[in-house]
C-alpha cells in the first residue's frame, strides 16, 4: 500500500476543475496561464520549477487527477475532479 503524498491545499491555492479524468502537468500551467506556451512550460518544469504535491516534478506529461496540488510560478493549484 503507498502512502498518500498530497498536500492538503492552501487558502490562497486556485481551484482547476478537470473536464475529464486527469490534465497532464504541462498542460495544466498552460491553461492557468503560468506558462505562455507549452515550449515554456517545458522549460519551466525541466529546471525543476513545478511541485506536484510537495515533490519537485521533472516530467511534463506528469498525469494530474482529482486533489494533486500544483505549485510553480508563486502560485498554487488545486487539481478538483
Amino acid at each position: 500500500m503507498t502512502a498518500d503524498t498530497r498536500l492538503p491545499p492552501t487558502a490562497d491555492a486556485t481551484p482547476f476543475a478537470l473536464r475529464g479524468d486527469h490534465i497532464t502537468l504541462d498542460a495544466l500551467l498552460k491553461a492557468c496561464g503560468l506558462a505562455g506556451s507549452g515550449g515554456a512550460a517545458k522549460v519551466l518544469i525541466a529546471a525543476g520549477g513545478a511541485q506536484v504535491n510537495g515533490l519537485t516534478e521533472t516530467r511534463r506529461g506528469r498525469k494530474l487527477r482529482g486533489g494533486d496540488v500544483v505549485a510553480a510560478a508563486g502560485a498554487t493549484i488545486v487539481v478538483q475532479a
